[in-house]
């Protein structure tokens, strides 16, 4: 009998609760400001964009929210994932690391992104919204959010990032085939949309733009519709917890535990999905595992990013959260990785950087694809450009194995696959695909604009 490859759950054993890390971090999160007052905001400040029981889970301070049955119901479609021992990568790269990655390219989206969607569409159809409006960059988000919508027969209005719009249409095709309205942003459909279209009328857009135009659709709807994130927030982040709660029970099977636990970061969604079990078994346990997010050297806001108050969006529309961000006014270069082409990050990850709990390394674009090529060549999976930041960083971490004769264990989340994203490859594969590096000048240029209230309250 050959080597065990693939570690599989039982649909019982999907979690039944989430886990929320706010009960366990040493120091609480830095309160979310009303820009306005400068005052921490309350439920009611976040009532017309959100459902009452997302509000409460975004402060709640309980360890395990539990997950209804009417959501794992719909996990049973692609939950559990299965957990993979990368075999055939680790004898290509003659390593004695063992390197293991969660598969969330299994979900009907593609992505992990459904984790959530489906919670939030659930919770919104609940309280008797009518549609929810909402962003994305590369199109995994909205493409699971419009499924999610069609499960619970919510109308769903996804504003695209102009730049992915059109390097991506099968993606947009994709959300359009689950019933939502896809439209590129920055687009004439609203206020915030037609300013940057006066300015610039070629914008790439950027998901600072398109969160601005999908908050102002549903502010301005009267209370029947709402805005729906798929990153960053803390209800989302505990949201995608069941992927690391999986983790953990199939490194059971495999009697194995990771040394070395790896994500890319964007919003910082599927990282903290995977990653904050292992980060609670650090603190509550003194287990050792080093926690690493990887960024794209063209958006590195955790590697050169400042830990103060900012904007969620660029019309300065959202309250004010401190995290690191390159400022609310940052355009990002057009790398294929759209899901992490975000100017800020998630508070929870933004806290556990700055209280040395993880590390954050920021990597090029053409050494991303090249380890995307090498994995899809061993594995045989074609991983999203966002997922193969994670896999740059995995195959770095097992070649420094190779060299130092450790056997350290590896894991990393491989957030999604990269069918839809074919044409980055082609870019990649005909040499045609450029490193873009954000410099310090830019850096500093776009935090020369952040607000004065985040400024004093930082």
């Amino acid at each position: 009998m050959g080597e065990q490859v693939k570690f599989l759950l039982d649909e019982d054993d999907i979690p039944t609760a989430w886990y929320n890390i706010q009960a366990d971090l040493p120091t609480p999160l830095p309160p979310v400001i009303h820009p306005g007052t400068g005052e921490p905001i309350g439920p009611d400040d976040l009532a017309p964009l959100f459902p009452m029981e997302l509000i409460g889970q975004e402060v709640s301070q309980e360890r395990w929210i539990d997950i209804p049955d009417a959501i794992r119901d719909v996990y049973r479609l692609w939950r559990p994932t299965p957990l993979f021992r990368a075999r055939r990568l680790e004898a290509a790269l003659d390593t004695p690391a063992r390197i293991f990655y969660k598969y969330e390219g299994v979900s009907p989206a593609g992505s992990h992104k459904p984790n959530t969607a489906v919670a939030q569409a659930y919770y919104n159809k609940a309280e008797g919204v009518q549609g929810l409006a909402t962003e994305t960059g590369a199109g995994q988000w909205g493409s699971a959010l419009a499924m999610a919508c069609s499960f619970f027969d919510l109308p769903c209005d996804v504003y695209m990032v102009r730049v992915s719009y059109d390097q991506k249409p099968y993606r947009r095709n994709l959300i359009e085939s689950f019933g939502a309205q896809v439209s590129p942003s920055p687009s004439e459909r609203t206020q915030a949309g037609r300013n940057v279209l006066a300015d610039d009328p070629d914008s790439p857009g950027s998901l600072g733009i398109a969160i601005s135009e999908a908050v102002e659709t549903a502010a301005t709807s009267g209370g029947t519709v709402k805005y729906s994130l798929g990153s960053v927030l803390n209800h989302v982040l505990m949201h995608q917890t069941v992927i690391g709660l999986e983790a953990q029970k199939q490194f059971e099977q495999a009697g194995a535990y990771p040394d070395v636990v790896i994500g890319c970061a964007g919003g910082g969604s599927n990282f903290a999905g995977f990653a904050l079990p292992f980060v609670r078994d650090n603190i509550v346990d003194g287990k050792q595992t080093r926690i690493v997010a990887v960024e794209p050297s063209a958006c590195p806001t955790l590697t050169k990013g400042q830990y103060v108050y900012d904007f969620g969006d660029t019309a300065m529309t959202t309250p004010l959260i401190k995290m690191y961000t390159l400022g609310h006014s940052f355009i990002p270069a057009p790398v294929h990785a759209g899901g992490l082409r975000y100017h800020g990050m998630a508070p929870i990850v933004c806290a556990l950087l700055d209280q040395g709990l993880i590390e954050a390394r920021a990597v090029p674009q053409n050494p991303v694809f090249e380890a995307a090529m090498t994995f899809a060549r061993t594995e045989a999976i074609m991983p999203a450009p966002e997922a193969s930041h994670a896999i740059r960083a995995a195959i770095d971490e097992a070649l420094a194995c190779r060299e130092s004769g450790e056997q350290k264990t590896i894991a990393f989340n491989l957030c999604g696959h990269g069918h839809f994203d074919m044409s980055a490859y082609d870019a990649y594969l005909s040499g045609q695909l450029p490193d873009f590096e954000y410099s310090q000048q830019d850096v500093d240029r776009a935090l020369g604009e952040l607000p004065s209230v985040g400024a004093s309250a930082s």
